[in-house]
């Protein structure tokens, strides 16, 4: 007698995890926009905590699969068919796992190879970096025209980047601009030339390799990015207090005694990222 056997479905990879000379690619995958359901932000949050534990990655890179995305937001289809509890718990995921990206003592570098909307840039304004392809998109948070506000973070981290009065002008008028506008308002860090994608994502890659070891000591730039992090929420003295306690961890540390050696000694450290 047959005995009858059940499928199991395999899963769609919607985050691409590479590691190239230290720096961990995430690569969003959603033909044709690359927009994030819920199935991609688990993918995104369990890629962030596979590069955590990763010793042989000291940067992490995310960038969009193909020419003209590097992220157009959520779903709108997933979002339209949802009630509104799933959708808070999908927010709430989101703001979760985005969190994981900025209390990562490892350097985030977003590279915005195409239209960065929406959500997608929210994503962005939750890395280190964003470094652009000059003339491959826009960018914006445009969730005004759908009468909702940007809920993953965008309200919250467009406001530190430039100021309450920009952001709100920005977000309730809902306009999308290109990269260069955004770099002069302060969004995104750099722009560079490139004929395409992937040509972009090799600058940004060799850009990225200069803060791995032994270039770069690792362990003093993830806690220069903890200090910035958390200690933007917090008031001056406790701050500095925090910022004591990370510097006082650095002196301590393997490499702040290979730093000053090769210093005194007119050579190039190596370090360890210890």
């Amino acid at each position: 007698m047959a005995t009858a056997t059940t499928e199991v479905p395999t899963q769609t990879t919607l985050v691409h995890y590479e590691v190239q000379d230290r720096v961990a690619v995430f690569t969003l995958d959603d033909p044709p926009a690359n927009t994030y359901t819920h199935e991609m932000m688990v993918q995104l949050d369990a890629a962030i905590l596979r590069a955590r534990f990763d010793t042989s990655v000291d940067v992490i890179v995310i960038v969009g699969k193909g020419e003209k995305f590097f992220c157009a937001g959520a779903n709108i289809n997933m979002l339209q068919k949802a009630d509104p509890t799933w959708k808070y718990y999908f927010c709430l995921h989101a703001n979760e796992t985005l969190l994981k990206l900025e209390h990562t003592p490892k350097l985030v570098i977003a590279a915005l190879n195409g239209h960065t909307v929406g959500g997608g840039l929210e994503i962005a304004m939750a890395a280190d970096l964003r470094i652009a392809r000059r003339g491959a998109g826009k960018v914006g948070l445009p969730e005004v025209a759908l009468g909702v506000l940007p809920g993953t973070g965008g309200t919250q981290r467009l406001t530190k980047l430039i100021g309450a009065s920009k952001a709100i002008q920005l977000m309730a008028e809902g306009t999308n601009f290109d990269f260069d506008q955004a770099a002069a308002l302060g969004i995104v860090n750099t722009v560079l030339d490139a004929a395409g994608r992937d040509e972009f994502l090799e600058q940004v890659i060799a850009y990225a390799k200069q803060f791995t070891r032994p270039n770069k000591a690792t362990f003093a730039v993830g806690n220069i990015k903890r200090s910035c992090q958390s200690g933007a929420e917090l008031p001056l003295e406790q701050g500095l207090a925090l910022e004591r306690e990370l510097q006082a961890l650095l002196f301590n540390s393997q490499d702040a005694k290979e730093g000053l050696n090769a210093y005194v000694e007119k050579r190039a450290p190596q370090f360890i990222g210890k």
